[in-house]
């Protein structure tokens, strides 16, 4: 079968979650391996395709889509792994998928990268850091509290490789925050 998708990617990061759910699809696809180190994602060429120069990029017959929850969202759309837009539980589907994009997800990339938002001043950025773990443990104990029933078996969707590629990530990186993770959340 001939690939409809090429996923532009690098190794341990958002792209991962978007090849997990390929994969649990079963929808074939293609990769295209972006060297981050000689800054591939902001070629020209990759920035024709996404503008803001962050991976993954997954490009489909309908043109190029970035941004995790959008590439997520339009997968589910075509391919299943979500609640339909007509099920009574779409909803509580989008409020989490948009909360693990547009603040859980944030909020680790604050935590590892400080010094894009608090400049150069070394007691800034560590500030930032610790508020940015804290404020993901808050976030894990909210989704604990009122969203674990929709994440697992009874309502498995693509919210769940999300979420655990999240949680690996603040598990391992960056240096010194692995200690301060419970992995029992």
């Amino acid at each position: 079968m001939i690939p409809r998708y090429r996923l532009h990617y690098a190794p341990d990061n958002a792209s991962l979650v978007i090849r997990l759910v390929l994969e649990d699809l079963d929808v074939p696809y293609e990769t295209v391996l972006l060297d981050r180190r000689a800054r591939a994602q902001k070629s020209p060429a990759y920035l024709a395709l996404n503008p803001n120069g962050l991976i993954p990029v997954l490009e489909t017959p309908d043109g190029a889509i970035f941004e995790t929850g959008a590439i997520l969202l339009w997968l589910a759309d075509r391919h299943g792994g979500a609640p339909a837009p007509d099920d009574a539980l779409r909803g509580d589907f989008l409020k989490w998928l948009f909360f693990l994009s547009g603040t859980l997800h944030p909020t680790l990339r604050m935590t590892f990268y400080p010094d894009q938002y608090a400049g150069e001043d070394v007691a800034a950025q560590g500030r930032l850091r610790a508020a940015m773990q804290e404020r993901f443990d808050d976030c894990l104990d909210m989704i604990d509290a009122r969203a674990a029933p929709f994440f697992g078996a009874d309502h498995a969707t693509l919210l769940d490789p999300y979420l655990a590629c999240l949680m690996r990530w603040r598990a391992l990186y960056p240096q010194g925050a692995v200690g301060d993770f419970r992995a029992d959340r």
